[in-house]
């Protein structure tokens, strides 16, 4: 069975979706129609499509849009021609992208179009971010990143708002990836990837022109099981600067509970940040970030406060694992030394897994104060969530007696 399916990774797939498809929109006599043509690259000689689905053995097709103008009430849709994933420049496949590789590659764009003044790293694995930062060089801001969740980040996707250097490119082929996207590339690092046979490296120009996309929406599609399909409006986060946010308060049977402590500069910077990284995050979520990096994301969970404590326990693990691989260069799970294995724990319970300072992101309100106080044990300073629970009043509480400042979105984050 194994090497079965070891086969069927490895087959390529001829698929049977055609050539063009046409979704129509229809009200009345009103018909409004987007057309799209599906996407191949060529392979050594051959046209290839997406390699496979989510699974081998599930047919997949990309199509791009080309044409058509979709107006639902007051808001369009996204042009045809302003091309990202759908239209990516393939300079070095090994194997062709399957279905992962490009929506892992169109979630990394999605978090990173917030983010285009300093260089930002954003790596993708199964369509999340496992670790995401900025930095005064890429090459930093990548090290960060992929040290942010070394285990997780093994086989991702890395999406960079720069041209990758060769510096970059070093440290990117000390790792294992599948795919890099990035606007260019400089001399000579493309020398370097090809000794990564089956490193996927995508060009996106329009990369340079990211923030262009920041608050536009399209049309998502979920298919269900009898057919049927759900549309609806992409989600679009709209608090993107510190305007947008607004102090924690609420009343309830006629009293006012505040924050009574607005967060730095600092907290400010980390709270936009998280809240933007937010927005590609599966929910129902929470990450902690500190200093522009992620600490620990917890993603998809049925309750607030486990994906609390999930993120809490992501931080304390990946923490353990910098630190042992940045001093032994073997993954923590593969230190035998109990001694030394002794110190790296007590160095992170120290450090509380690098929360102490950090600020927490909640993509939904906190029903109880449960959620926040995972956080506000572990030494957080600041949380951004939209509010709007009835306990609100008992989570502003927590935060003041922690001296923890606390601000509203006033959008719950839910996105797919």
């Amino acid at each position: 069975m194994a090497d079965d399916l070891k086969k069927m990774y490895r087959t390529i797939m001829d698929d049977h979706f055609p050539a063009k498809m046409e979704i129509s929109f229809v009200d009345q006599d009103l018909r409004q129609t987007l057309f799209y043509e599906k996407v191949t690259w060529t392979i050594d000689d051959v046209q290839k499509g997406l390699r496979y689905g989510e699974n081998p053995g599930q047919e997949a097709a990309l199509y791009r849009l080309v044409n058509g103008n979709l107006v639902l009430g007051e808001t369009q849709t996204i042009q045809p021609g302003q091309y990202l994933a759908s239209d990516i420049e393939l300079l070095q496949s090994g194997k062709h992208p399957g279905k992962t590789n490009l929506t892992d590659a169109d979630n990394s764009l999605n978090i990173l179009r917030y983010f285009t003044d300093r260089p930002t790293a954003v790596i993708v694995k199964h369509n999340n971010p496992c670790g995401v930062a900025q930095a005064d060089s890429l090459e930093t801001a990548y090290v960060k990143a992929n040290m942010a969740d070394r285990v997780a980040a093994f086989g991702g996707c890395i999406a960079l708002n720069r041209s990758i250097d060769k510096a970059t490119a070093e440290a990117v082929s000390s790792q294992y990836a599948e795919v890099v996207v990035a606007p260019d590339f400089e001399d000579g690092v493309m020398d370097i990837f090809s000794r990564k046979k089956n490193l996927r490296v995508i060009r996106i120009g329009n990369i340079r022109r990211l923030q262009d996309f920041v608050g536009q929406r399209c049309v998502e599609f979920k298919s269900l099981i009898d057919g049927g399909i759900i549309a609806q409006w992409s989600f679009v986060p709209t608090a993107r600067s510190r305007a947008d946010l607004s102090p924690a308060r609420c009343e309830v049977n006629g009293k006012t509970y505040q924050t009574q402590r607005m967060p730095t500069d600092r907290e400010y910077d980390d709270l936009l940040f998280g809240w933007l990284v937010e927005s590609g995050v599966t929910s129902n979520s929470v990450l902690y970030v500190k200093d522009q990096v992620t600490v620990g994301i917890g993603t998809g969970e049925q309750d607030r406060v486990g994906v609390a404590e999930i993120a809490r326990d992501k931080a304390y693990r990946k923490l353990a694992d910098r630190y042992c691989f940045e001093s032994y260069q073997v993954p923590y799970n593969e230190l035998a030394d109990a001694e030394r294995k002794a110190e790296i724990d007590a160095r992170v319970a120290a450090e509380k897994g690098g929360l102490i300072g950090a600020s927490m992101v909640s993509d939904a309100f906190f029903p109880f104060r449960d959620g926040v106080d995972v956080g506000i044990r572990e030494g957080i300073t600041a949380v951004v969530q939209p509010g709007g629970s009835n306990n609100d009043y008992q989570v502003i509480e927590a935060c003041n007696a922690a001296d923890v400042a606390m601000v509203y979105t006033g959008q719950r984050s839910f996105k797919h």
